[in-house]
């Protein structure tokens, strides 16, 4: 079946685990050519058994300018990119008056998106469209996550004078934030089993359907984003987060 995304280059990064596995997925399952750029292959082995011709692998850091244009070249040997999802991303636990804390992270989930695209502009398609992530903690407040939720919070921001800046050119700009997603970015909080089980205890009774959204879940709002049925959408956040933000 012939879709929007058919023979296009899309271009996705934190792409080997969770959200952006899932959107690789998806995008090579509506035939899209797949760029996709990690820093381990991770689950990204099995979908190139699976779709082989159209997805194309680059081992990098979104923090580091070398592996971005690489990633830019890379792009140049397939074609124009007309989708992107800036998707990698870190979290860790932190004092809230630890300014280091949020720089090691703005480095990678604010600047690294932003410096993705910075190294795509001489790529895009002649209309590009691009989703950012952001977080539903944006709208509220978790204890020590404070420069996690600041370094996303800020690149919400940047997206929306951004995606004025750049529509003239063609680029259509918007974030997706997600909610309590089950990935592997949980696991890398430092916390012991005991102490994750009574977090996620804790998150499931806001959530209205008292369960972690799947990360297939935002990868379908992602991929809605990104496509003709929200063409007329500039700048906006669209929170995914199973109504936690609501209570």
């Amino acid at each position: 079946m012939h879709t929007v995304f058919q023979d296009r280059l899309a271009v996705v990064t934190g792409a080997s685990s969770g959200i952006g596995l899932a959107v690789t997925e998806r995008l090579l399952s509506q035939g899209a050519q797949v760029l996709a750029m990690s820093r381990q292959i991770g689950g990204l082995g099995e979908l190139a058994e699976r779709f082989s011709t159209r997805l194309s692998w680059v081992a990098g850091d979104v923090t580091q300018p070398a592996d971005l244009a690489r990633l830019a070249k890379q792009a140049s040997t397939i074609g124009p990119v007309s989708y992107l999802v800036p998707n990698a991303g870190i979290a860790e636990l932190a004092d809230g008056l630890d300014v280091s804390a949020f720089d090691r992270q703005w480095a990678v989930n604010g600047a690294g998106a932003i410096n993705t695209l910075a190294s795509l502009r001489g790529h895009l398609a002649e209309s590009t469209s691009v989703v950012f992530i952001g977080t539903f903690l944006a709208q509220v407040t978790f204890p020590g996550l404070a420069a996690y939720i600041a370094s996303k919070a800020a690149l919400i921001a940047h997206t929306r004078t951004l995606a004025v800046e750049l529509a003239p050119l063609g680029i259509r700009i918007n974030t997706v934030s997600p909610g309590p997603t089950a990935t592997p970015i949980w696991s890398t909080l430092g916390l012991k089993n005991e102490e994750l089980n009574e977090v996620a205890n804790a998150v499931n009774l806001r959530l209205l359907d008292g369960q972690f959204l799947e990360a297939g879940a935002v990868a379908d709002v992602i991929l809605f984003q990104l496509g003709n049925g929200a063409r007329n959408v500039f700048g906006q956040d669209w929170v995914v987060d199973s109504g936690y933000t609501l209570r």
